[in-house]
């Protein structure tokens, strides 16, 4: 039985959790602020993290990026929820490593719909999809960009750039197929486990960071081209 932990201060809304996660059959535990929830994970091993931005005492951003450093939680799944929905605080939010975002109000079965594919993604062997690796290869190469697939960096003009794990995916299967459009639809379903009934606004924000780390204009993009409406693609000339 997967184990969902659930750091959340509102007790109407960490109820309204509780009660659909069991109902889907999750073992469920919860704290209500921070630093509970902080002296409780290491204890609890979690399979997935629901966790709130706005707690008392320590904050979820705080939370987030402290069990990032914990060797047992560097792929622990992290959904935020958030009352927060402007884009800087999203994006702050996956910079310290979550996975996802959900902003309040949400839609329980669309919450349900993200932890179920963040569960099942989690249990996958990391694989890549469409153009496979081969395996004498250890490196990929576009431009100035390298990414050192067994050490899992990357490298820009040969100074080492700071990705999260998602950015480090999204990158990798861009870079497998350079020259080839990728749906939205296509990276949510590779990168996050998603079907298509899901917002892609995720992708969108990841791109749009990723591309501030290795885009010297990331206004006017040399790298990672958008086809409107459709995805994106790196360029490989």
């Amino acid at each position: 039985m997967k184990k969902i932990f659930i750091i959340e201060d509102d007790e109407e809304i960490k109820g309204l959790l509780e009660f659909n996660l069991k109902k889907q059959g999750y073992n469920v535990v919860s704290a209500a602020d921070g630093y509970e929830a902080l002296s409780r994970l290491q204890e609890e091993k979690p399979d997935l993290i629901l966790l709130d931005i706005m707690l008392p005492e320590l904050d979820g951003y705080e939370i987030c990026r402290t069990i990032r450093y914990w060797e047992n939680f560097k792929k622990t799944p992290v959904i935020m929820l958030t009352a927060k929905s402007e884009e800087i605080d999203v994006v702050l939010g996956l910079e310290l490593g979550a996975d996802d975002y959900v902003t309040k109000p949400f839609s329980v079965r669309e919450l349900l719909s993200r932890i179920k594919a963040h569960l099942r993604r989690n249990e996958e062997s990391p694989k890549n999809v469409l153009q496979e690796e081969k395996n004498e290869d250890t490196s990929l190469t576009t431009g100035e960009i390298t990414i050192k697939l067994a050490e899992h960096k990357v490298f820009v003009k040969e100074k080492p750039v700071n990705l999260t794990h998602k950015e480090f995916e999204l990158l990798k299967l861009l870079m497998s197929n350079k020259g080839r459009v990728l749906k939205r639809d296509l990276l949510l379903e590779k990168i996050w486990g998603y079907d298509t009934a899901i917002d892609t606004r995720t992708v969108d924000v990841h791109i749009r960071y990723l591309r501030q780390k290795i885009e010297e204009d990331p206004a006017n993009p040399r790298y990672i081209k958008t086809i409107r409406g459709v995805g994106y693609f790196i360029d490989p000339a």
